[in-house]
């Protein structure tokens, strides 16, 4: 042990602590969360923003097809509007270079695996590819069961999105 002249010679100072970190500029991890929450941000944005234009488009198509079957236009005019009302929506749902070109057959295969469930190849939907080529309709068309078979498809494509 040293003597009482020992301690009183050696100087010895209070300990100092470290000062603070500094609040500015953040640490690499904070810079890091920064970026992500600003990505998801805009993630979220993009997704909502297309979620109201879809939503918006799906009440003018509803609005557009109530209107169609009010004025009572001939059958064939009439399957025009709706076969555009359809494409309308299939290129907004789905990707431009799986659905434009689509025609005939395809496009009612088209319009059955997306929602159809075999009712535009092999019922009231095939008149969407035959009907507005024809010079005389049949007789036998029944409109009201084509009208309700689009709605549904509508329907489905509008409550379900996804992304594609």
């Amino acid at each position: 042990m040293p003597s009482p002249a020992a301690q009183t010679s050696l100087e010895l100072r209070d300990i100092h602590l470290p000062a603070e970190p500094a609040f500015w500029p953040p640490a690499p991890g904070w810079w890091l969360l920064a970026v992500l929450t600003l990505l998801l941000l805009i993630w979220l944005g993009r997704k909502l923003s297309r979620y109201l234009s879809m939503k918006k488009h799906c009440q003018q198509i509803f609005s557009l097809l109530d209107n169609l079957q009010k004025q009572n236009q001939d059958q064939k005019n009439q399957l025009m509007q709706l076969s555009i009302f359809m494409r309308q929506l299939a290129l907004m749902r789905y990707p431009r270079e799986n659905v434009a070109a689509l025609t005939g057959d395809a496009w009612l295969g088209f319009l059955d695996n997306s929602g159809g469930h075999g009712q535009f190849s092999r019922g009231p939907g095939r008149l969407l590819a035959s009907g507005p080529y024809q010079r005389a309709m049949p007789a036998s068309t029944d409109m009201q069961q084509l009208n309700k078979l689009v709605r549904q498809w509508v329907q489905h494509n509008c409550r379900n999105k996804h992304e594609h």
